[in-house]
């Protein structure tokens, strides 16, 4: 098999929530440029469609609108989706939120919504579209599911955002229960970012950016290219025999915690 064989995505079909920019963008973007068929996902109708229509310039993508933030607002995306697709390659399960609150003003509001976006959703969108993810499973190519977490759910991060770490970590090893229970038609990874530039970073990249960088063994924040490489990697034959895994893609970060 030839390297171009090898990481091969062409052909496949994609869904990346949270895909209209940040990680998602970069991930969907990547996958678009491989030759997948991918269909972005986002809350806002506007910034869904206005990225599907950048990255069409590349390839298929399609703009599919969704809340997340509840069980109806997933139950509807997965119906969305197949009803365009009999069959499902790849789930990128990236959409998530953020909220930082000192521990004795936290609120209770804040952590709902983290944990029911970040963790309850990536359970339930997962289960929704089985049967396309087994639709889509060969023989040494299973369909692949593909969570994004985070390094603050590795390792205790330096900011009060209490319910972004807890549930990063939970998606973590939620990945490795699926990982046990979906074998072998499925595989089921997860990505750990480390600093991107994205919205929900931003401010952080602000305020902290040059420590980030000093503290960062390979000295730079994160590019486009970082993040859709090892999603291709992951969705691709390359990655056809990893499931279970957590990969940290943060410049080396993680090995100075």
């Amino acid at each position: 098999m030839s390297a171009a064989d090898l990481f091969s995505v062409a052909g496949k079909v994609a869904l990346v929530t949270g895909g209209s920019r940040g990680i998602g963008r970069m991930i969907a973007g990547g996958l678009v440029a491989a030759g997948a068929r991918v269909y972005v996902a986002s809350r806002k109708q506007s910034e869904c469609d206005a990225t599907a229509a950048e990255l069409a310039k590349l390839g298929a993508c399609t703009a599919l609108c969704a809340d997340l933030a509840t069980q109806a607002g997933t139950r509807a995306l997965a119906e969305a989706l197949a009803a365009r697709e009999s069959a499902l390659h790849v789930l990128v399960n990236n959409a998530g939120a953020n909220w930082g609150a000192p521990l004795a003003e936290y609120p209770e509001a804040g952590w709902d919504k983290v944990m029911a976006l970040n963790v309850k959703s990536v359970f339930d969108l997962t289960r929704f579209l089985l049967p396309q993810l087994h639709k889509a499973a060969g023989p040494g190519d299973p369909a692949r599911v593909i969570n994004v977490g985070s390094i603050d759910g590795l390792s205790v991060p330096a900011l009060e955002t209490y319910a972004y770490s807890a549930s990063k970590a939970a998606v973590h090893h939620l990945t490795r229960v699926l990982a046990r229970k979906l074998a072998p038609q499925v595989t089921v990874n997860a990505i750990a970012p480390g600093p991107f530039e994205s919205k929900m970073m931003a401010e952080t990249l602000r305020r902290f950016g040059d420590a980030i960088k000093a503290s960062c063994p390979l000295g730079r924040i994160g590019e486009p290219d970082d993040m859709a490489g090892v999603a291709i990697y992951l969705a691709s034959r390359a990655g056809a025999y990893v499931t279970g895994a957590v990969i940290p893609v943060d410049g080396g970060i993680s090995t100075t915690k």
